[in-house]
Formats: structure tokens, sequence, C-alpha cells
């Protein structure tokens, strides 16, 4: 379904982000064990961006377990038997499927009642937002990251909660499947859910305006990552493609970044939290560009720009306000 956008003129920007932003902020998802053996609702959740909506819209109804622990790599994620258990005891599984293998075939064979799949939930394709339009350069491989790996979803990109828009559609229906399952609680998982989806309408606002007075649209990444949120806003991310954290870029595919760089005005390679910055720093001291952190929400650590996801997409609007010469 789709979530309406409140819009604000560009001229309210700078209020806007701090009204908005400065309220938006809450607890990160709590790492109690899922057990089956609690008056609440367990659920197991694959990793940070859907442990952080079931901890949102279930509140003091529910008790979550993130497979994947702070710091961890997500897409290298192996299921241990513990967690299995977990999986068989708990009374939800919420994962997106397409992005952790070995978690969908945990769930897919386990005998949880509840199994709720957030690719389901919207469109994993690059859908253009208001103003904008999807990357046209034939650049950007989604689903094909800078580990090596391709984890996409029948070719899609699985990395919707970098869209604000798409991530309250998740939310959605992950608040319709919570008050499916839990009736006993169903007035405040949709009470909840309701409050979830208006603070991303407004952190997508706040984007728009950020980002709505720049000097270039495209930026370069090191994890084809930012594919939803490129599109949303109108811009071009250009990845550094098929190579593992460790890797040294191709000379051609520097010369090729260099290029780009110079062209559409690059001043910054983004890295990320939870993988090494080589790649970038190589693309960067041959290209002339400086470096800085565009963090794809995989998880919080303490090196993390922030303590939970609507802190860490305030820290990377302000890295692509930078970047991109918004004022």
């Amino acid at each position: 379904m789709n979530i309406r956008r409140r819009l604000i003129p560009a001229a309210a920007a700078t209020a806007v982000t701090a009204a908005a932003l400065g309220t938006l902020s809450a607890c990160s998802p709590g790492s109690s064990a899922a057990g089956g053996d609690t008056d609440r609702f367990d659920v197991v959740a694959s990793f940070y961006p859907v442990a952080f909506l079931a901890e949102q819209i279930g509140g003091d109804h529910v008790d979550v377990t993130s497979l994947t622990q702070p710091g961890q790599e997500p897409h290298d994620l192996e299921i241990s038997a513990k967690q299995t258990a977990q999986l068989e005891e708990a009374d939800a599984a919420l994962y997106l499927k397409g992005l952790q293998p070995t978690v969908d075939e945990a769930i897919g064979q386990s005998d949880v009642r509840t199994k709720i799949d957030a690719a389901t939930l919207t469109s994993l394709d690059h859908d253009a937002g208001a103003g904008g339009h999807d990357d046209e350069h034939g650049h950007d491989e989604p689903g094909h990251d800078g580990h090596g790996h391709d984890h996409s979803h029948d070719g899609r990109d699985p990395h919707v909660w970098l869209d604000p828009v798409k991530y309250a559609e998740v939310a959605e229906g992950v608040g319709k499947a919570f008050q499916k399952a839990d009736p006993g609680h169903a007035a405040d998982y949709k009470k909840n859910t309701e409050a979830l989806v208006g603070k991303l309408n407004d952190l997508d606002a706040v984007f728009e305006a950020g980002l709505e007075h720049r000097k270039t649209d495209v930026f370069v990444t090191t994890h084809a990552a930012f594919g939803h949120l490129a599109a949303r806003y109108g811009l071009t991310e250009e990845a550094i493609n098929g190579l593992s954290p460790e890797a040294e870029p191709s000379a051609a595919r520097v010369k090729q970044l260099t290029e780009t760089a110079k062209a559409d005005g690059v001043t910054t390679v983004f890295y990320e939290t939870l993988t090494s910055d080589r790649a970038a720093k190589t693309v960067a001291r041959d290209a002339g560009l400086r470096t800085d952190v565009l963090d794809p929400l995989e998880g919080i650590t303490d090196k993390s720009r922030g303590d939970d996801y609507f802190q860490v997409m305030e820290s990377n609007l302000q890295a692509l306000q930078s970047a991109l010469g918004a004022k």
C-alpha cells in the first residue's frame, strides 16, 4: 500500500530538521531471549531494521530477539543450534527474504506459527520518489554488494529500510501481522504502528527538503545498498561493484570513477561501519576525493553515528548534504 507523503516547503527545511529529527529517536531493540515461556509476544527478528520495527510496534507487549548480533555483518550470518531452538519457541519470526539465506532456510523449516517476510510488504524495485528518478546511468547493480555476495531477492534490491516511505509500508504490514497474531493487544499495535509511520513520513519530508537544493546528484559508495534511497530523492548511486571489503578496485574502475567524479562534481567516497574502508580510500586517493561514512543501517554498534534508526538516518542525511553540496 502507498503511504501518503507529507511534503514541506524547502524554506522550512532547517526548522523541520530541528523539530522533526529532534523527536524521532527511540529505544533500540532489546536483546532479551525469545523463549515462549513469558506472557509477552515472543518475536525472533533476523537483523536490526526488522528488529527495530518489532520493538517499536510491539512496545511492552513483545520480547524481541535479533539473530544478528551488533557489529555482525548480516549477510554472513550462520544460524546456530541455539538460535534454531529460539525460532521453534517463538510466537513470530520477522525477516527479509533474500538478504540472509541461512535465515530464510531456518525460518522456512521451522514450525513458528507466524512468519512475516518484510520483502512481501513493499516493492523491492527502485520506485522513483516525488521529483526523483531511477538511476538511468546503468552503473548501479542492485543486489550485488561490496562483499562479493549477491543478496538480491529475485534480482531486486532488499535494502528497503533506507527509503523511509518503503520502510513505513513495511511497518504497516508488520503492525497488521502483530494485530492478527496477538489480537489481545491489537489496539496498542495499531496505535504504535500509526505513530511510527508518522515519524517515518516526517523523516521522508526532512530528507526531501534537506536534499532539494544540491550541486550534484551523484554519490559513490563501496556497497550498493542505497538504490532505494537514491531513487526516492532523485540521486544516482555509483557503487564500487563486485569487491570484497579487502579487495583493491581495478585500475579500470578507479579510472571510471575518477572520470565520473570530475564530470558530476563528486566530492566523497562513502564507506560503512561494518566493513573495511580500504576500497573507499583507494578510490578516494586516486581520484582526489575525501571519504566519509554512509551507514546502511544493517546493525548498530558503538561506531554508529547514532543509537537507533532515526539518529543514524539523520547522520546519513548530513553526510549526503555535505557530499552533494546541499544547502
